[in-house]
Formats: structure tokens, C-alpha cells, sequence
């Protein structure tokens, strides 16, 4: 089972409450080139979680390749929240079979991907900036990493 965590986009400043924030035009450039790069890597997530903040679902809607065509549409999730625990995440995720993908915010997808990875979420182990996906995958002696990309590794692909 492969895990893919995707930090949101970079968000507009904190004009609105911060669930209603949008990706600022340089978030939306960051995840469209992801996107483009991650198009060709034929990733076919069957179930695809997000937080419900605006943002997160604008990451969610760039990153299109995330889909599978005879997957149900996304479900926003409570507990995907900057501050939310992970604990109770784990002994989910745990269960599943189903390749998935999660949208959601820092701090959590730091601690997430390390009590995944590294059975404690501090310190993190992972360093998450806005518009970073991080791809691991379940195997029988634990989570293995597979790739983390950076927006950094992506700004100068794509036409955007």
C-alpha cells in the first residue's frame, strides 16, 4: 500500500479565517508544476483525503493525477487540521489496504510521516514547506520512503 502526503499550497496571508484561505498565485504555479512532473508517474490513488480547507482542496484539484478513474471523489476529513493529533491517524492508516492520498497541513504532515516512518512525530524527520508530496509505501517490516519532492525541485519545470 502506498501513502502519498501533500502539504497544501502556499496560501494567500491571513485576510479570511485560515480555513478559508486559497493558494496564493505562486502555491498554485508550485502544485500545477508538481503536477505536471508527477503526470507521467501513473500513481492511481483509490482514495484521496483531504482536510476541507480551501486550500486543500485547490491542492487536491491541480494534483489530478492523484485519481483513479473508478475512485469515489474526495472526502474532506476532520483531524487533518495544523494541530491535530496523529495518533489517532495511525492506528487508521495502519488498516488500510488501498493506495492513498492525503492532503493536509503543516505541522501534522511533518508528524504524520514521521511516526509513520520513525514511530515518533518528534523530532519531525521530514522537512514539509508548502507544496511538498512525500510518497511511502507499507511493507511488512514498517513504511519505506519511496520519493519526497520539494516545490524548490520543481520551479523551473512545466510551462506554468
Amino acid at each position: 500500500m502506498k501513502l502519498y502526503l501533500v502539504q497544501t499550497g502556499e496560501a494567500l496571508p491571513k485576510e479570511t479565517t485560515d480555513f478559508e484561505r486559497p493558494l496564493s498565485p505562486q502555491g498554485r504555479r508550485s502544485i500545477e508544476r508538481m503536477a505536471s512532473l508527477l503526470s507521467g508517474a501513473k500513481m492511481e490513488a483509490k482514495r484521496v483525503i483531504h482536510s476541507g480547507a480551501v486550500r486543500a482542496q485547490q491542492t487536491l484539484e491541480i494534483l489530478e493525477w492523484a485519481a483513479a478513474p473508478s475512485r469515489p471523489g474526495p472526502e474532506a476529513c476532520q483531524g487533518l487540521g495544523p494541530e491535530d493529533p496523529v495518533k489517532p491517524w495511525i492506528r487508521e492508516i495502519e488498516a488500510w489496504t488501498e493506495d492513498t492520498v492525503i492532503v493536509c497541513h503543516h505541522p501534522f504532515v511533518g508528524r504524520l510521516a514521521s511516526r509513520l516512518v520513525a514511530g515518533q512525530d518528534a523530532p519531525e524527520v521530514f522537512s514539509f514547506v508548502p507544496g511538498t508530496a512525500l510518497s511511502l509505501e507499507k511493507r511488512d517490516d514498517g513504511w519505506s520512503v519511496c520519493w519526497m519532492i520539494p516545490p524548490a525541485a520543481v520551479a523551473g519545470l512545466g510551462r506554468y
